[in-house]
């Protein structure tokens, strides 16, 4: 179904290989999860085997077609037995759910009465049937993303790709978006997805490829995401001595408003700063420092011998603040959608009619 033989990818300006002597094969009907780092080389892979990229080094072998090999002009055939899904949804905004889902149709010159009859088939498949004249802002991101299904769908392809497609969502809408690629799963499609989802992939417990650098370091059968040590955790890290920096911040903050008010305030400030610190310094368990460091030399107390008239005496004037007026935001100028060159995205070309006998790709579901 898919064979990568030794492949090799560079790009242009860049010293290191994005893949190095990749070599795995997927058989028809398999689940098989790339997981790795970002810049591991997983969405690179997902690129090839769209035909989006094509190796430096080695071949690529999709539904029986060396993708090297594969003209241009034939791409956009090859690519109706491959669906995409990827993170960031791509849906067209002024579309209902219906006509995203039919986008893919009327591109490739699908007849109106096929169309009426597998968008809704396909829709129900996906648990959004009675939702097809909402608009994407209508909906929510899990109904949103199975839309993209949908649409990849559609087409009844061999293959489906997925780019971190639980990505963008909150964790419950995750897990009912796995379980409807497992039912797609279930029903002879192919699937390779690339995720960072570690829980998933540990539960479902299906074939695993890991990526390193551009290198295959790991093929599972059954197999879980492997090391995390890697991702970051979420748990802020405990600094010694912050809730001290803090506390000595906010003094700081209250004797800067309180030096424009006169020496007495000073001299107010002066004494709670003193006590604030000595408690701190009780508290903290580090070294706290005795003073507060500022711009502008602090006033030295003033003691009954040192006194003066508060007549003669001219405050300090706080340091002018910096403007913090409201940068205007330049007016965003509507993209007409021929100019997103979605069809192109999808893997679809503009105006194809009908397909060439000569130019199918493997058997079809």
């Amino acid at each position: 179904m898919i064979r990568f033989e030794n492949v090799t990818k560079r790009y242009r300006g860049t010293s290191k290989p994005a893949l190095t002597d990749v070599d795995f094969e997927v058989l028809r009907g398999e689940f098989v999860f790339l997981v790795g780092a970002s810049g591991s080389g997983k969405s690179t892979c997902l690129r090839l085997i769209l035909r989006e990229d094509t190796p430096s080094e080695g071949r690529v072998v999709v539904l029986g077609r060396d993708l090297r090999t594969l003209s241009n002009s034939k791409v956009p055939y090859f690519r109706r037995h491959v669906g995409a899904v990827f993170q960031d949804f791509r849906l067209l905004p002024t579309k209902t759910v219906f006509q995203n889902v039919a986008f893919t149709l009327q591109v490739i010159g699908s007849s109106r009465g096929f169309i009426q009859q597998a968008v809704p088939e396909v829709l129900a498949m996906v648990g959004l049937a009675g939702k097809e004249k909402r608009f994407p802002h209508e909906l929510s991101g899990g109904e949103q993303q199975r839309v993209a299904i949908a649409r990849a769908l559609v087409n009844r392809p061999q293959v489906l790709l997925a780019d971190e497609p639980t990505g963008n969502l909150d964790p419950a809408t995750s897990v009912d978006i796995m379980q409807l690629l497992e039912r797609i799963n279930a029903g002879g499609t192919t699937v390779v997805m690339a995720t960072h989802e570690a829980g998933f992939v540990n539960q479902m417990q299906r074939r695993v490829i890991e990526l390193q650098n551009g290198e295959m370091v790991r093929d599972e059968r059954h197999g879980g995401y492997g090391d995390t040590s890697g991702i970051p955790s979420l748990a802020p890290v405990p600094v010694r001595g912050a809730a001290a920096v803090a506390a000595l911040t906010a003094v700081l903050e209250v004797q800067r408003a309180v030096e424009a008010s006169g020496p007495d305030a000073v001299v107010a400030s002066a004494e709670i700063e003193d006590d604030l610190v000595a408690t701190i310094a009780d508290t903290s368990g580090d070294e706290t420092p005795t003073s507060l460091e500022q711009p502008a030399q602090r006033r030295p107390e003033l003691d009954e011998t040192e006194a003066q008239p508060a007549s003669q005496h001219e405050p300090e004037k706080p340091a002018p603040r910096p403007s913090t007026q409201p940068i205007p935001v330049a007016d965003i100028a509507e993209v007409d959608v021929a100019e997103l060159g979605l069809a192109d995205r999808l893997g679809l070309g503009p105006g194809l009619g009908e397909i060439d006998p000569g130019d199918e790709v493997g058997p079809t579901s």
